[in-house]
């Protein structure tokens, strides 16, 4: 490191104190995605909420409390939105203090561009490295984006965020910044592992016979994602690709039992290709400085024009609930909010695009209600308030635990038939009538 660089980097040090001191009321400040939380900064504006009001946070997939939040419970000095709603955040809505932000998610360093004014930017980093950048570590998704637009640029520097190489928009000039803070250096969050259930484990067997040599897969967060992954692994499948939102624990097992090599890949041959990483140490160990991953920023990664040039993309997504018309809501309880579009839509329209390509929504067939009773998660009509988070135009693949049903080109009630073919078998009857009195389908169309 030039002695021009130390000095530089001195002169824009600052007390978390004297940067939460930037932020005036009214203002927007974004505060990182993910697992990079910035925390000392967050401390040191909590402090200031008897003096500011209407304070605008954003945040994506906040994934430790925000303290300026929990210190303003009247929602006056802070108002919380998010892109995409972690428990934390689901739980702050709940009790009127957080906001969800709708988005397609390749669509969103542009809705930032075009439609965004932050003020104030602040994101965790790594340290600044000889040439004077800072790395952005594991969230790149929007990041970039607010660095650009925002009036002023606060890092946060974490000694133990993992180096996290590109890819495109990794990381930023000390030239570029106004501030850094020197934070408490605390882990990255850690995702505690997840337990595949029986249905889990029958849908991911479903899945595998999708997938073949070759293919570019994404996977999302769950426990039925983890088991693909672990089945992966013992398989003897050949030079798969990855191209995701979100990197994950499973792809280092994946990478590791040699099954992802990228050789078939058309676009970023040989890289894992994701926008951000959540998962343990083990995920941000293997990460940095690891050339064999890539991160970008959810324009390129979330694309479908982008994602649909590799071959044979399996993306694998979740669902709440799935209708007998084949709406798809992956993202609300009625209208109580649990997470977000995320990349799902993204990744159905990209794999569909892709030669070979598929995109599946996978669902357990049932769920138990509050009071112990067995529910089916394909209902006759969504539930008052659902948000359609995938329209039934773009529905390819649904998988539970009782098989797959392919729904391109099918008729209304050829889908509702799919559907209620693979429902679990105490729902099939009264799913039969439903669909009969919607109109959807008549008794004398059944093929079962």
């Amino acid at each position: 490191m030039t002695q021009d660089l130390q000095t530089l980097y001195q002169q824009k040090r600052l007390s978390a104190e004297a940067a939460a001191a930037l932020v005036q009321s009214g203002q927007t400040v974004f505060m990182g995605e993910f697992a990079q939380s910035v925390e000392a900064f967050d401390a040191a504006l909590a402090l200031r909420g008897r003096e500011l009001r209407d304070v605008n946070l954003i945040t994506t997939t906040r994934a430790k409390p925000l303290k300026c939040v929990e210190a303003d419970p009247q929602r006056e000095a802070f108002v919380w939105n998010d892109w995409h709603f972690s428990g934390l955040a689901r739980q702050a809505a709940e009790k009127g203090l957080a906001s969800y932000i709708p988005l397609c998610y390749h669509q969103g360093p542009q809705n930032v561009m075009l439609y965004e004014e932050p003020d104030v930017a602040v994101v965790q980093v790594t340290p600044m490295d000889e040439h004077g950048f800072f790395n952005l570590s594991t969230s790149c998704s929007l990041t970039p984006a607010y660095l650009r637009k925002a009036r002023q640029v606060v890092l946060e520097v974490n000694t133990r965020a993992p180096r996290c190489l590109g890819g495109l928009d990794e990381g930023i000039h000390l030239s570029a910044v106004d501030g850094v803070i020197e934070g408490p250096n605390s882990p990255l969050l850690q995702l505690p592992p997840t337990q595949a259930g029986a249905a889990d484990t029958a849908i991911a067997g479903h899945v595998m016979g999708l997938l073949e040599d070759g293919c570019t897969i994404q996977l999302g967060i769950g426990a039925l994602p983890n088991i693909v992954g672990a089945l992966i692994a013992q398989s003897d499948l050949k030079d798969l690709g990855v191209h995701t939102e979100m990197l994950a624990d499973s792809y280092v097992d994946m990478y590791e039992a040699g099954r992802i090599t990228g050789k078939r890949k058309t676009l970023d041959r040989g890289k894992m290709v994701y926008t951000f990483a959540m998962g343990s140490q083990k995920l941000y160990d293997f990460l940095h400085n690891n050339p064999a991953a890539a991160i970008y920023p959810a324009s390129y990664t979330n694309d479908p024009c982008v994602i649909g040039r590799n071959p044979k993309v399996v993306a694998i997504n979740n669902a709440i609930e799935i209708d007998l018309f084949t709406q798809v809501s992956s993202e609300s309880a009625g209208p109580r909010q649990i997470s977000g579009t995320g990349g799902q839509l993204d990744f159905i329209l990209g794999a569909y695009k892709s030669e070979g390509g598929k995109g599946l929504i996978c669902v357990n067939s049932t769920y138990r209600k509050k009071d112990g009773t067995l529910a089916s998660r394909i209902v006759p009509t969504l539930s008052a308030g659902s948000i359609v988070t995938c329209p039934r135009s773009l529905v390819h693949y649904v998988v539970t635990e009782f098989g797959c049903a392919q729904l391109k080109a099918k008729s209304t009630w050829q889908r509702a038939e799919a559907l209620i073919n693979i429902a679990h078998p105490d729902f099939r009857e009264q799913l039969i009538q439903e669909a009969a009195r919607l109109g959807v389908w008549r008794r004398s169309q059944r093929v079962l």
